[in-house]
């Protein structure tokens, strides 16, 4: 056997394989977030304690126990858990009905439930205020009945509901739309009612989408401040929302005053976030568990 047919059968060193990345390595990647999220998010977050915390304990505890402001705390707090509640619900009914059924003005409608988040807050709220006022065509029809809409506690709900049903509907829709049906028809071919279906089978794998759509329906709504002051009626201890009270101060250059209270949303905020994630953490566990 001649070298050069050696050299042919002799296998050839196999190169090293250079990996491409489209974006740098790990560490300029987790730097320049780090950057961008203290420059966004966490220094702006810690100047506000820090404004909050030069004022003296006792001044501080009398500006955010403030029965004005408390009373700001109760219907902020109260009424965007309320709205996010019905959100989930209702929310759940439209992804529901957009997915597994077809429908005239089908894409309509599925266009008209991202409308809140391209409408201005303020053309919302004046939109809302003038459909549920007391001449307006919805508020003349609850007149007779007694209801009384706009300018009331019961306007703050109807504009935190409006502005947050797209978030529950966009997570959740994505969800529905990978879920097999085989799953359902195997357990009613068992035997399993409607309600077992839904409960045993789907509320499991669904739970963390409308775990996720709740926490972002009720961060949107504590936080809103457009299309909740046309229709409130900013009545003291009435319909006042925590973020007028904060606009409220500015306006006044009670700087340490808005920064004390905006502390105390930050703080409850925080808390609420927390306990849903851990719920939402807690519920994915345990349907994979289930798998």
């Amino acid at each position: 056997m001649t070298a050069a047919s050696v050299a042919t059968l002799t296998p050839t060193p196999l190169l090293p394989r250079i990996a491409r990345r489209v974006l740098p390595g790990f560490g300029l990647t987790l730097g320049l977030t780090l950057v961008y999220l203290s420059l966004v998010v966490l220094i702006p977050l810690s100047a506000v304690f820090i404004k909050a915390g030069s004022l003296p304990w006792g001044e501080l505890w009398n500006i955010v126990s403030a029965p004005r402001v408390v009373a700001s705390y109760q219907l902020t707090f109260g009424a965007s858990l309320l709205a996010a509640a019905i959100n989930t619900v209702f929310g759940f009914m439209l992804a529901w009905s957009l997915v597994r059924y077809n429908f005239p003005g089908k894409r309509l409608v599925d266009a008209l439930v991202d409308l809140p988040f391209a409408l201005p807050t303020a053309v919302a709220g004046i939109a809302l205020a003038a459909l549920y006022s007391g001449n307006g065509w919805i508020g003349s029809l609850l007149a007779p009945l007694g209801l009384k809409v706009a300018f009331t506690p019961l306007g703050v709900l109807v504009a935190l509901v409006f502005i947050g049903v797209p978030f529950v509907v966009r997570t959740v829709q994505p969800v529905l739309e990978e879920l097999e049906i085989e799953l359902e028809e195997a357990a009613a071919s068992l035997g399993a009612q409607r309600g077992q279906v839904f409960r045993r089978v789907l509320l499991p794998l669904l739970l963390p989408a409308l775990m996720t759509g709740f926490a972002l329906a009720f961060a949107r709504a504590v936080g809103e401040y457009g299309s909740v002051i046309f229709i409130a009626g900013n009545i003291p201890m009435v319909s006042e929302i925590t973020p007028l009270i904060i606009i409220t101060k500015l306006e006044q250059y009670d700087f340490q005053g808005a920064t004390a209270v905006a502390g105390v949303m930050l703080i409850f905020s925080f808390a609420m976030l927390l306990v849903i994630n851990l719920l939402q953490a807690w519920s994915a566990k345990r349907t994979g568990r289930g798998r």
